[in-house]
């Protein structure tokens, strides 16, 4: 009885000590800016209490006596402040100070022409109030307490911008605003950069590892200075930039994938694929022999990988009296991806009765990729009005994948269950695709006079794309009601691919100011000049079993035991996919920019010449064997700002811009892939579109914001690929490239970001409409019972183009434990996947949720540690078709009565534990 007394009486105290206890308020504020002061650390002179300040500055401090006390402020960035204050009985205190920039920084800042953090949030929302055009930023310590590893992954969290992913999850090319990845170019340091990819001119955006940017830029208007082939937008990856003081940071951590602890991982030794064909090796009259092909491409194995290895390094200083900034930047990863499909093939009966699936595959993909970035950057300040910098980045994407696939054929006109009787068949492929980028760029910045300003760059870019010894192998088999199954070996391939683009550019900026009362003129024109070349190779050998009713499990057991014959003995290089293309672009731009306190207009005309052709190295049949296209395009311009309010912009754009066609584009080629055949059209031309902004920005903080905007573009000869049916060969369906009449494309996109202490949150939502009309057929039974094709039209949405686009980030930073959590979810609605050559038969992606989330926790020393995971909800990529055959009724996986399933890959989740030192 005694203890609970006590015990009692413990808590009337603590009750009472609570209820007469008083609250400091307050909000940091630094003084040259306005904008929040983060990080600093409050203490109150003489006790324990103490409290550190949240994203939006603001502090709390309960629990305080009746009395009179000292706040004392610290924080490196900012001189000592300290506010003497009197507090009574269950009183709340409100402050709000101001702080100084410390003594030493400043001096700093004169000595070494200081600069702003690029990576930081608050540069990115200053740089996109300030912009002249429509932007987005990701802030390099957004991305970097992000849970995404790569550049594509980062982007998706752009409003207005989806992304495509490849067949193991993972974002690879971004959509913006609707518009397919085609449309958007890539920069790096403002710069263009050729692509890798094997066809197209857009740039695989997983090769570059997240780590080694400051920031990333989306651009969705373009001014005269900016080249024009860019109607979706133009992607700016700004990388890390030589520091003012010494800086070290590095970082490793290691995860798992959970799709390898359900199953083992396949693969093979890929260092031994042999990287030339035997054409290639011994000259266009050799004679392949089966020796000629080695084993290691076939010899497969079965098991559990490695774990994911990941890491990265900076280290950059100046020297030489503060003149010479030095930055270089590696990072590496090492990751296990794969994914489970479903996949079936169709075939169209007639278009009222829908698609009839006729086999189902059950795909199984295992791969390893293998992703480094090497970054340096130099700058020298010759004096206060002349800076020349260096910059060089090379980076590399390995992918090592086998796909290996077991085949269903289903009843023509139903899948019988208890019957049965169907093909069972299996094929595997294994694949290797080495990517490289290298890129380097010398600049210029020189302040001739007080109005006279030059800038200029020369730039040499390299982008390689390389697929060895592609393999593939299938094994045919009958399968008699589930019980009797006998496979043998059917006819495989040996494929090997190779290209590059090489960019040869300079950049020439010249500008004059020239101040009219209170009204500020900056004049600019200048141009490019770009030599853009490119080599394609492409090699193919049939092969035949040797012993063609070799049973698998009888007569052999592991694929490299089988012997072949060699079909083509030299390969398939007499193709139009053997060429050679240039490109050459010369542009020229006059602009104009008029500065107020309150209005900005930007505006005026960019002249693009563009001479691009090919030449095949081998005259296939009637083909033009070499041919090119001769342009000029005049691209106008205008952008207005009005700011009613210090915090507060009214934007308004107009420009023109156009999209290209790509060298594969316009090449008649004609190959056979594995679903369908495609080919090349040397008539497509180029598209055209004008593109109308309207934007409000309101800035309530310097780290907050609400962006309202619609948008508009129509286009003229959008280019669109889709399944099409061969007039002079009666069903032959192929995929090619062609121009459509006229688009549009309009929408709505919403921006919000709001911090309450140690909360914050980030919100976008685009809604897109677009309207393209194509010609398509349709099957139907005339009178006596035959089928009869009938051409028509038919308009749809743009291929890619989601209607309905939307991220929501629930930030948690708590500066005094040192912990940044962020759980971010992102959805893209139903879109195009594939356009089919019949009415109403448009394969579609189901719309899906994508939920990850990072949590970050930094000590004092330095040191930090970090969890990242992601596809939390492991939501599958579906593909399917808007309407449903009674035939289809008991085949697998067909649970929607209204849609057909033709395509569903599950990827499962990823995790990723590292630790983090920063100096």
């Amino acid at each position: 009885m005694i203890y609970k007394k006590y015990i009692y009486l413990a808590v009337f105290l603590l009750v009472s000590l609570s209820l007469n206890a008083g609250t400091i308020k307050g909000k940091l504020l630094e003084a040259a800016s306005g904008e929040p002061a983060l990080g600093v650390v409050i203490s109150i002179e003489g006790t324990d209490y103490h409290g550190v300040s949240g994203m939006d500055g603001t502090f709390v401090i309960p629990n305080l006596k009746t009395g009179s006390y000292r706040l004392v402020t610290r924080h490196i960035s900012y001189t000592v402040l300290q506010k003497e204050f009197t507090i009574g009985a269950n009183e709340t205190v409100q402050l709000e100070l101001s702080l100084e920039t410390a003594e030493n920084l400043k001096l700093n800042e004169v000595a070494v022409l200081g600069k702003k953090d690029g990576a930081s949030d608050h540069t990115a929302r200053s740089m996109e109030r300030n912009a002249s055009q429509v932007m987005n930023i990701v802030s390099g310590k957004a991305i970097q307490i992000s849970p995404d590893l790569t550049v594509a992954n980062v982007i998706q969290r752009v409003s207005g911008v989806s992304i495509e992913r490849n067949s193991n999850g993972d974002g690879q090319h971004a959509i913006l605003r609707g518009m397919d990845k085609r449309y958007n170019y890539t920069l790096v340091n403002g710069v263009k950069i050729p692509s890798p990819d094997n066809k197209y001119w857009y740039v695989p955006l997983d090769i570059f590892p997240s780590d080694l940017l400051d920031r990333l830029e989306v651009y969705k208007a373009l001014t005269p200075a900016m080249e024009g082939d860019a109607i979706g937008g133009a992607i700016n990856m700004v990388m890390k930039d030589a520091p003012d003081r010494f800086t070290f940071s590095a970082n490793v951590s290691t995860g798992y994938n959970e799709l390898f602890m359900e199953r083992k991982f396949m693969g093979y030794d890929h260092r031994s694929v042999r990287q030339e064909s035997p054409y290639e090796t011994n000259g266009n009259q050799y004679n392949a022999t089966p020796s000629d092909f080695t084993k290691p491409a076939v010899d497969y194995t079965s098991k559990s990988p490695l774990p994911n290895l990941l890491g990265s390094l900076a280290i950059g200083n100046r020297y030489l009296n503060n003149k010479l900034g030095v930055l270089l930047a590696g990072s590496y990863q090492n990751t296990f991806r794969g994914s489970n499909s479903l996949f079936f093939d169709s075939q169209t009966v007639d278009t009222l009765r829908g698609e009839t699936l006729t086999k189902m595959n059950e795909r199984q993909y295992s791969e390893q990729q293998t992703r480094y970035g090497l970054h340096a950057k130099m700058d020298y300040r010759i004096n206060e009005k002349h800076k020349i910098q260096f910059y060089n980045a090379f980076m590399s994407l390995t992918n090592v994948q086998v796909r290996d696939v077991k085949s269903t054929q289903l009843t023509i006109g139903g899948y019988d269950p208890v019957l049965g009787n169907a093909t069972l068949d299996y094929t595997t492929r294994s694949r290797l695709t080495k990517q490289q980028i290298f890129n380097s760029t010398l600049q210029g910045k020189h302040q001739l006079t007080g109005k006279f300003a030059v800038q200029w760059s020369a730039v040499y870019s390299k982008a390689t794309n390389e697929v060895p010894d592609n393999t593939t192998v299938p094994l045919l088999g009958i399968r008699r009601n589930f019980v009797e199954t006998r496979t043998t070996v059917g006819d495989g391939s040996r494929r090997w691919e190779h290209n590059s683009d090489r960019d040869l550019a300079g950049y020439l900026n010249l500008s004059y100011t020239m101040p009219i009362g209170d009204i500020q003129v900056e004049w600019t024109t200048g141009g490019l000049y770009r030599d853009k070349s490119r080599s394609n190779f492409y090699n193919n050998y049939q092969l035949r079993p040797s012993r063609p009713f070799d049973q698998y499990g009888i007569d052999f057991t592991e694929y490299a035991q089988i012997d072949w014959v060699v079909q083509n003995p030299r390969g398939s290089v007499a193709s139009a996919l053997n060429y050679d293309a240039t490109e050459k672009i010369t542009a020229g731009y006059a602009q104009f920019k008029v500065t107020s306190e309150q209005f900005e207009i930007l505006g005026g005309v960019r002249a693009e010449a563009t001479d691009q052709g090919y030449k095949m190295l081998f005259p296939i049949g009637e083909d033009r064997p070499e041919a090119s296209q001769v342009y000029t395009d005049l691209l106008p311009s205008l952008h207005l700002k009005y700011k009613p309010e210090e915090n507060v912009n009214l934007r308004a754009s107009y420009f023109r811009s156009l999209n290209r066609p790509g060298f594969f584009e316009i090449v008649p080629y004609r190959i056979v892939q594995e679903e369908y055949q495609e080919r090349g059209n040397a008539d497509l031309k180029r598209a055209i579109a004008d593109n109308i902004d309207l934007r409000y920005e309101l800035f309530p903080k310097p780290s907050e914001q609400l962006m309202v905007g619609v948008f508009y573009k129509h286009i003229q000869d959008p280019i669109e690929y889709t399944l099409q049916r061969d007039a002079n060969r009666g069903q032959d369906v192929y995929y090619a490239p062609g121009n459509f009449g006229n688009a549009t494309n309009y929408g709505l996109e919403l921006d919000y970001i709001k911090y309450f202490r140690v909360i914050g949150i980030k919100a976008n939502y685009t809604y897109t409409h677009s309207k393209i009309t194509t010609p398509k057929s349709r099957r139907i039974r005339n009178a006596g019972g035959d089928l009869e094709t009938i051409n028509t039209d038919q308009s749809r949405p743009l291929y890619g183009q989601s209607a309905h686009v939307g991220n929501l980030s629930v930030l948690y930073k708590n500066a005094k434990q040192g912990i940044d959590a962020q759980l971010a979810g992102s959805y893209t609605g139903d879109r195009i996947n594939t356009v089919s050559q019949f009415l109403n038969n448009d394969l579609w992606q189901k719309g899906f949720v994508q939920l990850d989330a990072s949590l970050e926790k930094n000590f004092t020393s330095g040191l930090g540690i970090f969890l990242k995971a992601n596809n939390l909800l492991n939501t599958p990529m579906e593909v399917y078709m808007k309407n449903r055959s009674p035939a289809n009724e008991n085949a697998p996986g067909q649970k929607d009565g209204n849609t057909t399933l033709m395509r569903r890959d599950y990827y499962q989740r990823s995790y990723l534990l590292g630790i983090r030192y920063k100096f």
